[in-house]
């Protein structure tokens, strides 16, 4: 009867054993250890030009690899459609109208909290290999190095200096679209200048052809980085425990693209893939933020998120088993910008802010008297003051502004702007129908107004709630830009002296 009650209480040990493990397998992806993040982000990238996003003219097989095996975000936004006050939302988590001059490109940075010193302060290693945060200037406040971390010149130098077993987090900006693109590097890329499609507010002919194609080329650049940084973590033992992020920081440097609300100045790629904690192979249409990345990898990382960070996790969302829509409270996304690139007299901004939904696009622009590509006659908001480089779109359209095919598009990317701008996505994806004055569409205009209102004067804008910071007359750590001199095709196109300056 012993023999026999012995066996019984061992069964029982087995079993609670087997239940036991079964629960933790079945909780696994739920209670991760520590991650290592490795965020691998492009520079002016619209979300569309990627293989697994469907453009069938590029050739992007390490991210379209990593889509397959991650989660696709099919509406990702960026806090601004300019690098410095992107990159800075989402080390901090906030709207760029909460960290003061850092809304500016060319900025300085604020001495608040990002997750990267809160991720090092818990015992992860972190760095940073290219821009970072910037460009800017962070040492006018007393940062000793980039806000993004401390920078090293590979990942194997900063992987070097990890403990054993210590979680990391490395930010690799590459260089790759930003212009100046390689001039004609699509010949040898294999990009078929017939396969591409032009957008409608961009001229279809072969100068924009080439262009895009030269752009497509560096993202195929960006691609074989992405894949060189995924077989470092094979051969490095670390794939399994990687979180891989891959994104861009704003659209692309396009006429309506880079420093403007519109889709393709502020709609971004977005892959991210865990295989073993997050389920593979899904599409999410949850509208996210950039600025999301900063609690979201901090809860990861179980961190607490400071209350100053307003920006919302999607830890649900990279957990879930199903696709599409996760949190039907991410129905909108809301976006700002200050000033860009010195391009109007006295340094002046173009401001604005937006609401993004599934069915609309509304924006305000708060300056509708001021240029917002920047002062004619180089409009340098768009593609810089084409000073040091071509840009083959836009000289293309300034020197054919006034023909009869040109003109409706140059004016949507030059000419001055309405206060309010609404757009309907399914019938107008590509935003060239402003329907904002159209007394149809007054109580979509006022509901959406009232919206983002609402959400300004909660998250404490200066321009709605009193007293509006002086992002205008801010300091613009790049001396060179505010006397441009124009390039020798911008002076042959424009008609210009050699040393016409036209903010004197």
């Amino acid at each position: 009867m012993k023999k026999a009650g012995h066996a019984k209480g061992y069964l029982l040990v087995f079993v609670l054993l087997f239940v036991c493990i079964s629960c933790d397998q079945k909780t696994k992806k739920f209670k991760p250890k520590k991650p290592n993040i490795l965020l691998l982000m492009s520079d002016n990238q619209s979300a569309d030009h990627l293989g697994c996003y469907g453009d069938k003219s590029i050739k992007t097989p390490h991210i379209d690899k990593l889509a397959k095996k991650g989660l696709i975000f099919k509406n990702a936004y960026c806090s601004a459609p300019s690098c410095s006050p992107a990159r800075a939302s989402m080390l901090t988590g906030q709207d760029i109208w909460s960290l003061g001059e850092a809304a500016n490109l060319w900025s300085s940075f604020p001495k608040v909290k990002v997750y990267t010193q809160l991720m090092e302060a818990s015992g992860y290693h972190v760095g940073i290999e290219g821009k970072g945060w910037g460009p800017g200037d962070e040492t006018v406040t007393g940062w000793e190095h980039n806000p993004g971390g401390v920078r090293y010149d590979s990942f194997e130098e900063f992987f070097n200096e990890a403990e054993k077993g210590q979680p990391w987090m490395y930010w690799y900006s590459s260089r790759d679209p930003h212009r100046p693109y390689k001039k004609e590097g699509w010949k040898n890329s294999g990009i078929d200048l017939d396969s591409i499609y032009v957008p409608p507010y961009l001229p279809d002919n072969t100068d924009v052809r080439k262009d895009i194609a030269d752009y497509y080329n560096e993202i195929q650049r960006f691609d074989e980085e992405v894949g060189s940084y995924i077989s470092l973590l094979k051969e490095m033992g670390e794939l399994e425990n990687t979180m891989i992020v891959v994104c861009s920081d704003n659209g692309w440097q396009m006429p309506r693209g880079l420093a403007n609300l519109y889709d393709f100045g502020t709609k971004i790629p977005l892959i991210i893939s865990w295989p073993e904690f997050f389920p593979p192979g899904r599409e999410i249409n949850d509208f996210v933020n950039i600025k999301d990345f900063a609690p979201t990898f901090l809860e990861l990382a179980g961190i607490p998120i400071p209350k100053e960070m307003n920006a919302q996790s999607f830890v649900d969302i990279l957990t879930a088993e199903k696709q599409g829509i996760i949190d039907p409270q991410r129905d909108h996304v809301i976006m700002a910008r200050e000033r860009h690139a010195y391009v109007r007299k006295g340094g002046l901004g173009y401001p604005g802010r937006a609401i993004r939904t599934n069915d609309y696009l509304f924006i305000k622009n708060y300056e509708p008297k001021r240029w917002p590509a920047g002062d004619p006659p180089l409009y340098g908001d768009v593609d810089a003051h084409m000073l040091h480089y071509e840009a083959p779109t836009k000289i293309y359209m300034l020197k054919n502004k006034n023909t009869e095919d040109i003109k409706p598009l140059f004016d949507l990317a030059f000419s001055k702007r309405h206060e309010y701008e609404l757009y309907k996505i399914r019938e107008d994806p590509y935003q060239m129908n402003n329907l904002a004055e159209d007394d149809q569409y007054k109580s979509i205009v006022q509901a959406l107004s009232n919206q983002l209102n609402a959400y300004l004067i909660k998250t404490n804008d200066s321009r709605e709630v009193g007293q509006v910071f002086d992002w205008d007359n801010a300091p613009y750590y790049k001396d060179r830009d505010k006397r441009p001199k124009p390039s020798k095709k911008a002076i042959e196109v424009l008609g210009l002296e050699e040393e016409y300056n036209y903010l004197d």
